[in-house]
């Protein structure tokens, strides 16, 4: 077991090698695991070891047995784009090893991107997966825009980035985003489990069948960032969006302008 982090930067993520297979889990209990800069260089960290260790042949993110990730961190920010990962340094990156995600609890705003961002989700049965983002003045920036509606149907992905509210792991399941659904506490070791049943094959097959998915799948990604940033730029310079960060802060109900 290794923990990534950065000179004298708290541990943000610990990494376990599990065979062939790398576990990444996100450790900012505290806060459930909202994403600050020091957990974006430590994912960014895990997600190259993950692509670059021949000896590695698949990957699982978890956030433990409590919450899964609450997305960014309002406060204090995610940090920087990573040169290879973008956004928490995962969501912009062309992995060439699968990834398996193990949702707990809550997987909010750019929690849930980062499920989305991988191949294969185990959920335990009281995990949450919702886009909070249009509730504090802000728009989902770290892929949800344009790749909701690829893993949920069109009419699902518009009324969880519009209202802002939650699925259900059984209705998340349902629509077909969640793959697998297991008792709450073992989504991690499920998740590993398929995992291995992954890594159990021909990885240079499975690697070469990942690229040519991804080659399509991924082939508007450059669009989708494009419209995501213009939308956030938008966002930014209204008024709406500095009362939605200073609601968050104060702990209290945004009072909305319209403009």
């Amino acid at each position: 077991m290794s923990e990534h982090v950065d000179g004298a930067e708290p541990v943000r993520v610990i990494t376990e090698r599990c065979g062939r297979v790398l576990l990444i889990r996100l450790h900012r209990p505290s806060k459930r695991n909202a994403i600050d800069a020091a957990m974006t260089a430590a994912l960014d960290a895990a997600f190259n070891e993950l692509d670059d260790n021949p000896e590695i042949w698949c990957g699982v993110l978890s956030g433990g047995r409590q919450n899964f990730c609450a997305g960014t961190d309002l406060i204090d920010g995610p940090g920087e784009l990573t040169t290879r990962g973008g956004r928490y340094g995962v969501v912009g990156r062309f992995r060439t090893k699968p990834l398996v995600a193990a949702v707990e609890g809550f997987a909010y705003g750019g929690g849930l991107e980062l499920a989305l961002a991988s191949d294969i989700i185990v959920a335990g049965r009281s995990a949450r997966f919702g886009l909070p983002e249009v509730t504090h003045g802000v728009v989902a920036n770290a892929g949800a825009l344009f790749r909701a509606h690829q893993r949920l149907p069109l009419n699902i992905a518009k009324q969880m980035l519009l209202t802002g509210q939650p699925l259900t792991a059984d209705r998340a399941h349902s629509c077909g985003f969640v793959n697998d659904i297991v008792d709450d506490g073992t989504a991690e070791q499920s998740a590993i489990a398929t995992a291995e049943q992954i890594a159990a094959n021909a990885p240079a097959a499975v690697q070469a069948t990942l690229r040519a998915v991804d080659a399509v799948v991924r082939r508007d990604d450059d669009r989708g960032w494009a419209h995501s940033s213009e939308a956030e730029e938008k966002v930014r310079t209204s008024n709406d969006f500095h009362e939605g960060l200073l609601a968050f802060r104060e702990k209290r109900r945004a009072r909305w302008r319209g403009n």
